[in-house]
């Protein structure tokens, strides 16, 4: 079973190349249900993707250039930010 973060992440790869055919051919490509798309689909927005759907090409697509990036920050990296932010001011 593929994780949520997995899917996520199929979905960001599909919607980048815009190949992600209808909501329903979406759905297929990544394995869960239309209705789970658009749960999906409003993840991404609610983080701040600019999703936008085209008739024309029947594709999900990114209004503007740009990709989710997800890492892990260790503290100690988080601290080091802190210190140079505070070093700016």
């Amino acid at each position: 079973m593929k994780s949520l973060l997995h899917r996520l992440i199929r979905l960001d790869y599909l919607i980048h190349l815009k190949s992600t055919g209808t909501p329903a051919n979406c759905a297929q490509k990544i394995g869960i249900s239309e209705r789970s798309l658009y749960d999906y689909l409003k993840m991404l927005k609610e983080m701040g993707a600019p999703i936008k759907f085209s008739r024309n090409r029947g594709t999900y697509y990114y209004n503007e250039e740009g990709r989710f990036r997800i890492s892990f920050i260790s503290k100690h990296y988080e601290q080091e930010n802190a210190d140079l932010m505070a070093m700016a001011d």
